[in-house]
């Protein structure tokens, strides 16, 4: 049974005071015009993933207004370990609560049963814009290979945060650093080895697709200097780095500096170089190659979010992205201001459409001719 969403509801989410769609296993098309409300159905979705969201944003950021009263996304999703009741919500601004099957439960439990990927237009600049942005893109992909790689970069970045505390204070003796780069070590090789395993999967899942879309040659590289392979070379990285560091007030050497270089393949010409559309083409390949590799490892293919993408593509390639999602059996929603932009999937996908009526956001279905 392909992995999808049977049932959505949103109660005061962003826009919505409440929202009841119940779609099938087929891609999921909502119209509208802008400002109506589909990025934010869509963005309720990506909660079902571990972390933040597709946006990013505090519990507080999510609650309609102006009642700020909280908010709730509940769903039934068929997984491969069958229908599971998952079920979000925030008490005005309290941390978002996460309960499975009416039993409270860890986000990583998240990433057992569902695998999602999301493509936004925010996400267009990526190959031309700082390093975090790219960073945060390959660990999204490593996240949907092993989901244990978001907690452990917690434990990473927390680490950190002491350690980079410890080296603004200018605190120079040993004692105070060596537990904390022990665990940045660890923890750090592991997100390296995550990242390196992850690569390799959308390379080789690149490698054996024919597809309309560009591929990329794809290198995780460092800001400065080399990422240590292991955790004792990077734990000595880390000992070697404190009189440089303690200069810059913060850690410089880590998988935090790392980035993701990509080129343009049958061109050779970096992707940062490349122009506004084969970049686009260069992120919606590697969304596929990841949706396709995870079929293999997960047994089914990825829930993915697709943001206005559409409006980005030509005819033949938007022929050739809904192709794809179609042969993959992916659940995709996606978003556009019209039903026209859409007209290549026909049948394959069920519509809704979403409008603004009286100040509330209303989803209707919508049959195509």
């Amino acid at each position: 049974m392909p992995l999808h969403l049977n049932r959505l509801e949103l109660s005061h989410f962003r826009s919505h005071l409440h929202v009841s769609i119940e779609p099938d296993a087929r891609p999921v098309v909502l119209f509208g015009p802008n400002g109506a409300g589909k990025t934010n159905l869509i963005e309720a979705v990506s909660l079902f993933s571990p972390g933040r969201g597709m946006r990013r944003a505090s519990a507080q950021d999510m609650t309609r207004r102006p009642e700020s009263l909280g908010w709730k996304v509940t769903g039934l999703v068929q997984t491969p370990e069958g229908l599971q009741d998952i079920a979000f919500q925030s008490e005005q601004g309290s941390p978002r609560q996460v309960r499975i099957n009416d039993k409270p439960a860890p986000q990583t439990r998240l990433g057992e049963l569902v695998r999602l990927l999301w493509l936004l237009p925010s996400m267009d600049r990526l190959w031309i814009e700082g390093a975090e942005g790219r960073r945060r893109f390959l660990d999204r992909m490593t996240l949907s290979f092993f989901p244990q790689h978001g907690e452990t970069s917690l434990l990473y970045e927390k680490a950190m945060r002491e350690r980079n505390r410890l080296l603004k204070d200018q605190v120079r003796d040993p004692m105070w650093y060596k537990a904390l780069e022990l665990q940045m070590a660890q923890s750090g090789a592991q997100i390296h080895q995550n990242r390196q395993r992850a690569l390799e999967r959308i390379l080789l899942a690149q490698d054996q697709a024919s597809t309309e879309f560009p591929t990329a040659e794809l290198e995780l590289v460092q800001t400065e200097g080399e990422m240590p392979d292991s955790a004792e070379d990077l734990r000595s990285a880390f000992e070697e780095s404190r009189f440089r560091d303690l200069a810059a007030g913060r850690t410089l050497v880590g998988p935090h500096r790392a980035d993701l270089y990509g080129v343009f393949a049958t061109k050779g010409v970096p992707a940062a170089d490349s122009s506004t559309g084969e970049q686009k083409a260069l992120l919606i390949s590697l969304v596929l190659s990841n949706a396709r590799a995870l079929v293999e490892d997960f047994g089914a293919a990825p829930i993915v979010l697709l943001d206005e993408v559409a409006a980005h593509l030509d005819a033949n390639r938007r022929a050739a992205l809904y192709d794809e999602i179609c042969a993959l059996g992916s659940q995709a929603w996606m978003t556009g201001t019209g039903a026209e932009l859409f007209t290549e999937l026909g049948p394959r996908a069920q519509y809704f459409e979403v409008s603004e009526k009286e100040g509330r956001t209303v989803v209707t279905p919508f049959e195509t001719a």
